[in-house]
């Protein structure tokens, strides 16, 4: 039986960049014309490093390189960059909030740059609060799928790896996460949170 639940952030507590926002930063980046694509993929395929620590400046070198340019304003892109992330799903706070009352052991694994982890704190820090352990990418120096942030995450629970019930919304995080031990499941709703707690905690 589990003793604890931990979730991601993005794409299940928090909502992932809307077309709007990529837009915008694609506006700032100066890639709207048609190298759009180029860019995301640069954007992603960079960004584990970033979610481990590296600084913002350096990430967002690394992305121009990538595309052999350079970026207009890196400030104001990198803004932009951490507003896009910092929306949540109102349904599934409240269901923390639920679970946190009825004396479950909560814990946060999220893969998260280190400038958006004090904005999300500021602007979410009643609920953030709820959870015994926030275990975030930049500040431990690995990052999902490495089996590293699972431990870590669970350790800092205080409880083994087996004892956890872990929601994520990529696949491939949650089989890395089954391969440490962990009771994992692909995130989908709300309603699939209760029934999975309900089954393991009745």
């Amino acid at each position: 039986m589990p003793e604890a639940i931990v979730f991601d952030l993005y794409g299940v507590l928090a909502r992932d960049q809307s077309e709007a926002d990529k837009r915008v930063i694609e506006r700032l980046a100066g890639v709207a014309d048609g190298r759009a694509r180029r860019f995301w993929e640069a954007y992603w395929e960079l960004r584990p490093a970033y979610d481990a620590g590296q600084p913002t400046a350096e990430y967002w070198r690394a992305v121009a390189a990538r595309l052999g340019t350079v970026f207009p304003d890196v400030a104001a892109l990198a803004r932009a960059d951490l507003e896009s992330w910092t929306r949540v799903d109102e349904e599934m706070v409240a269901l923390v909030e639920e679970l946190a009352d009825r004396g479950h052991r909560l814990g946060l694994l999220s893969n998260i740059i280190s400038d958006l982890v004090p904005l999300m704190e500021e602007r979410h820090g009643r609920w953030l609060g709820r959870f015994h352990a926030l275990t975030y990418s930049c500040r431990i120096g690995v990052a999902k799928p490495d089996p590293r942030a699972y431990r870590i995450c669970a350790d800092r629970l205080g409880v083994p790896v087996s004892r956890v019930l872990f929601f994520d919304d990529r696949a491939e995080n949650v089989e890395a996460a089954r391969r440490v031990g962990m009771l994992s499941e692909v995130f989908t709703s709300p309603a699939q949170v209760r029934r999975v707690v309900a089954e393991h905690f009745s």
